[in-house]
């Protein structure tokens, strides 16, 4: 089930936590990710698990792959799909991946909306 979150609450809770939070995020991002794409290579345990031993790097294939599987979730969904697979990873360059959460969450709870009705 994928539920729909507040992306200024989760915003708030990240900073309020120190980041423990924007772990969960993380984690759940992917899961609701594969859940509406039906991509099975998507785990959120296994990516932060992955983005943890090889020190991030596997956090830029992380967003290139979350950028394909949302585009595929939208055009599924009859959505106006727009691929965001550059805009991850070049906002991740820059060590903005909040704000890659952010958008992702964004078109999550899209998604989500587009498939209750």
């Amino acid at each position: 089930m994928v539920v729909k979150r507040n992306i200024v609450t989760c915003i708030l809770l990240s900073i309020f936590t120190c980041g423990i939070y924007a772990i969960f995020w993380f984690i759940s991002l992917t899961d609701d990710t594969r859940v509406l794409s039906n991509d099975e290579r998507l785990s959120g345990g296994k990516a932060f698990l992955l983005t943890l031993i090889t020190c991030g790097i596997y956090g830029y294939y992380w967003a290139y792959l979350m950028g394909k599987a949302l585009l595929k979730a939208k055009a599924d969904n009859g959505l106006p799909a727009d691929d965001n697979s550059l805009l991850y990873i070049i906002l991740q360059i820059f060590g903005l991946g909040l704000v890659n959460y952010c958008i992702m969450q964004n078109d999550i709870n899209t998604i989500a909306l587009k498939k209750t009705v």
